[in-house]
């Protein structure tokens, strides 16, 4: 970074913050992307709490080299974009996934994947779309959840039953000593 000006020096600093402290990541192509599109992709990202911003395919390459991410260089060319959280590895993938499924852009290429990072480790397209299908954490949650008490409900359904045929068995004596 010896003939880097001071301000791209900052920029560089700066992704590098972003990509060494990240959970997930996601470059995009934007290439046709109308102003419309990209303020509602932007709103997207701001109600995930991802940040999402232009970057320069060279700045991004050093960033990334600097801190020791490889596998960038082949998909920096063209216009590049970068989704960026630090709290949930998943949500930058879902919210680009799901924009783009919205507004049908899977075969205009106006709005492309190019690949992810998740804590580190750089993951295909392919691999970013399973990410991006995955079900939310909640649900997640509320599913192993259900799961464990699963058992429970059925023992607790088990040992109510014996209790009710002790309670019919009981009433069938009653009804039986006051008919005699």
């Amino acid at each position: 970074m010896a003939n880097i000006r001071p301000e791209k020096q900052a920029a560089v600093a700066s992704l590098k913050e972003q990509l060494s402290t990240a959970k997930g990541v996601v470059l995009t192509g934007y290439k046709g992307l109308t102003v419309a599109q990209d303020m509602k992709l932007r709103a997207k990202f701001r109600e995930a709490g991802v940040s999402y911003h232009v970057v320069k395919n060279t700045m991004l390459r050093i960033a990334a080299n600097e801190i020791g991410l490889e596998g960038l260089d082949p998909v920096l060319n063209g216009t590049t974009a970068i989704a960026v959280s630090a709290e949930d590895a998943v949500a930058p993938a879902k919210v680009v996934y799901d924009f783009i499924k919205e507004n049908k852009l899977e075969k205009t290429e106006v709005l492309t994947i190019k690949l992810g990072v998740v804590e580190g480790k750089v993951i295909s397209v392919d691999e970013v779309k399973a990410l991006a299908s995955l079900p939310s954490r909640e649900v997640l949650i509320a599913k192993v959840l259900g799961s464990m008490q699963a058992p429970i409900s059925g023992m607790v359904n088990v040992l109510q039953g014996t209790i009710r045929n002790m309670v019919y068995v009981l009433d069938a004596i009653r009804a039986q000593k006051e008919s005699a």
